[in-house]
């Protein structure tokens, strides 16, 4: 009997293209999760965020809105109420960027109707970024901050394609939700009213629906608002830390108080150092194939809205937005994913099937060769050796350099404090602190107000690659506020310091 050719798998079937991203999410599954007990904390941020979900866990609600992310944070209060292992945080953190990677990547793939190589193909050149390997790694918001993004995108895209009441309201939840997480959702205010004016439809001028729409992006901040006025604090914390994030009210330990500071080269560097060429071609390409249709006369305008131009807006506007504030690679987190979508939907109309997968191939086993370079190579962290020296003499009491790395690693009966500047010591040896650990983080954070230290004899001393990575240095860019050139001179310096991580004792 002949078999139906509808009964032949097919690149375009459903079920065929779900088991190729199944594929692709678990080879970056396998990148994100490997070696990743030896990895450590990322950055002194991961570890703040676990210290306050313990507090949390404890009943202790000071921090609430640290970093402008109660949802985040309280996310993982039930994991610390079963265990403070850094690790188990890292771990569910990473499953989170992977599962907004698939939500992603599955959305796009429905729209644009991929074959399940290029359904694999986006995921694996999305998922491979250095940037977002390296966040995919940490305990920040920036992983769970993807899943939400991802949903914003597939509803606003929703709401144009089909107008409705319920369909903005849909819109509201999910950046509601986003603002929970990560403040950068605010970002997406001034591109939604954009790609809003643009599309012109008359929904807005519907009675009431501006003040429902109001009310579901001002829920949040009633909630939590209530609940940190029980916790004693006031009513406008969650406010007030905007505010100080556009205008500081002084300069950070590392001397940078400006938040504006426009530089139009820095991400397009980065991307071209450290990311996929693919990238930055796939958005030129879309801006080209754009720009070509509306020279014909076709599709791509506001009433149709096609996929290739939604995300190329999201993209451009995300590039533009950000060159105007100080940086940092983060600076693009909700930029990655529409980017290397832009550069398989422009490179499928432009390039053959096997061509577009060839080029994705190359890219994904350079981004592979990078990731392994920059993030697999300096492992193992050395703070759990720094840990164990300390718990072998007997210490309980110990100061940090600006990092927190070691944090983890020591016992319940230690206490770690982390100072800015070395004229703090004295006051801490009267209190009863016997060691401090010159931790090569004052370089990567620009706090270098140690010198009387560094001449002193350690009483151990160990290696830290990891603390001289070029993307470390430039993530924290934002908060030294130092250009692209500078970063990296002060990465080179860093370099040359073969044991970051001093111990002395404190007398």
């Amino acid at each position: 009997m002949p078999i139906s050719p509808a009964r032949l798998p097919s690149h375009s079937q459903p079920a065929f293209r779900g088991w190729w991203l199944l594929g692709a999410l678990l080879a970056v599954s396998s990148l994100r999760l490997w070696r990743l007990p030896e990895a450590g904390p990322t950055d002194y941020d991961s570890v703040r965020n676990w210290q306050v979900v313990q507090e949390f866990a404890q009943g202790s609600y000071a921090n609430l809105f640290h970093h402008g992310s109660p949802g985040f944070l309280l996310l993982y209060v039930p994991v610390a109420a079963l265990t403070r292992d850094f690790v188990i945080f890292q771990t569910i953190n990473a499953l989170l960027g992977i599962s907004g990677l698939g939500f992603f990547a599955a959305w796009v793939t429905r729209q644009a109707r991929l074959t399940g190589p290029e359904a694999a193909a986006l995921t694996l050149l999305g998922g491979t970024s250095l940037l977002l390997t390296f966040s995919g790694r940490d305990f920040t918001m920036s992983s769970a901050s993807l899943v939400l993004f991802a949903g914003l995108l597939r509803s606003h895209y929703a709401r144009l394609q089909r107008p409705g009441p319920a369909a903005v309201l849909r819109v509201a939840g999910w950046l509601a939700a986003g603002l929970c997480f990560n403040y950068k959702f605010l970002f997406a205010l001034p591109i939604i009213g954009v790609l809003e004016l643009w599309r012109a439809d008359g929904i807005w001028r519907q009675r009431g629906l501006w003040w429902r729409t109001g009310l579901v992006l001002a829920l949040p901040y009633l909630v939590f608002g209530a609940m940190g006025a029980l916790a004693g604090l006031p009513w406008y914390r969650w406010a007030t830390f905007y505010l100080r994030t556009v205008v500081p009210a002084a300069a950070n330990a590392a001397g940078r108080q400006a938040t504006l500071h426009l530089d139009l080269l820095y991400y397009p560097r980065y991307l071209a150092g450290y990311e996929s060429p693919l990238l930055l071609a796939g958005l030129v390409a879309a801006g080209w194939l754009v720009w070509r249709s509306w020279r014909k006369g076709g599709a791509e305008r506001a009433s149709a809205m096609p996929l290739l131009l939604y995300l190329l807006v999201w993209a451009g506007c995300l590039l533009a937005g950000m060159s105007l504030l100080i940086k940092a690679p983060r600076g693009l987190l909700f930029a990655f994913l529409p980017l290397a979508a832009l550069a398989v939907l422009s490179g499928r109309r432009l390039l053959p099937g096997a061509a577009v997968l060839s080029l994705a191939l190359a890219a994904v086993a350079f981004n592979v060769f990078r990731i392994h370079r920059e993030l697999y190579v300096p492992l193992p962290t050395q703070y759990p050796q720094v840990a164990a020296w300390l718990q072998r003499h007997g210490a309980t009491r110990v100061a940090s350099t600006v990092g927190a790395g070691i944090a983890p690693y020591l016992v319940p009966n230690q206490t770690l404090v982390v100072v800015t500047d070395e004229r703090q010591l004295a006051g801490l040896r009267q209190q009863g602190y016997q060691y401090v650990l010159l931790d090569g983080y004052w370089r990567v954070a620009g706090v270098a107000r140690f010198d009387s230290l560094r001449r002193q004899q350690p009483v151990a001393a160990w290696p830290a690659p990891q603390l001289q990575q070029p993307l470390l240095f430039l993530e924290h860019s934002e908060f030294t506020g130092l250009s692209y050139e500078e970063t990296l001179a002060a990465q080179q310096t860093a370099a040359t310091d073969s044991l970051p991580l001093r111990l002395y004792r404190l007398r």
